[in-house]
């Protein structure tokens, strides 16, 4: 038979680890201060008058001012994507942007690369100065005419005419005919070389 001890001491353990499991299960209640004002609801839309980029363009660049040529260029829009739209530049097809992570979160985009949201009245707005540059860049002159070499004056040969041709001319001289024919001449000579050789053979014999 067991001990009154033992049978407490069992009872104790056996309570112990009741109460132990009991608490590791038990929801956790913890108060925590709330807020007394309301929390804006963050959305992905922006709201007001948007462009949106034409989905034919694979991405358009944004520039610091209303021009790709006096302005830097700043950022990008993918296709199809959405900006909110401040203003358009006076006289120039240029719409002003909202653009997070630059100076001063603006930036423009052309307007013919973007549509704009139906019935926007988008207000005109200044065009804004063009950027100076950092530095300005100065040429030592006595540098340049060190490296640009001196040109010497020539004069120009001047043009000699050619002498005038003279094409040569031709007289039509008529060649007169002779007093006594070529042929009787010829049967002279003839006649009198055979008259020779019958001399000749007759004086011989």
């Amino acid at each position: 038979m067991r001990s009154p001890k033992r049978i407490v001491f069992g009872v104790l353990i056996l309570a112990f680890l009741l109460f132990t499991g009991l608490n590791i299960y038990a929801p956790v209640f913890v108060y925590a201060q709330q807020p007394t004002g309301s929390i804006p609801t963050v959305t992905g839309t922006p709201s007001g008058p948007v462009v949106t980029v034409y989905t034919n363009f694979a991405q358009v660049d944004v520039y610091a001012g209303p021009s790709s040529y006096n302005y830097p260029a700043v950022g990008v829009l993918l296709a199809g994507e959405q900006a909110p739209a401040l203003g358009r530049a006076e006289g120039l097809d240029w719409i002003e942007i909202r653009y997070l992570g630059i100076p001063n979160s603006v930036a423009w985009i052309y307007a013919p690369y973007v549509s704009i949201t139906s019935g926007a009245n988008l207000p005109n707005l200044p065009i804004p100065d063009t950027p100076t540059p950092a530095a300005t860049p100065t040429i030592n002159p006595t540098l340049v005419a060190a490296l640009i070499p001196a040109v010497t004056a020539t004069r120009i040969a001047t043009f000699t005419p050619p002498a005038p041709v003279v094409l040569p001319t031709f007289v039509d001289v008529t060649r007169r005919a002779s007093s006594v024919p070529i042929g009787l001449v010829i049967a002279g000579f003839l006649f009198i070389g055979g008259l020779a050789v019958i001399i000749s053979f007759l004086r011989g014999r």
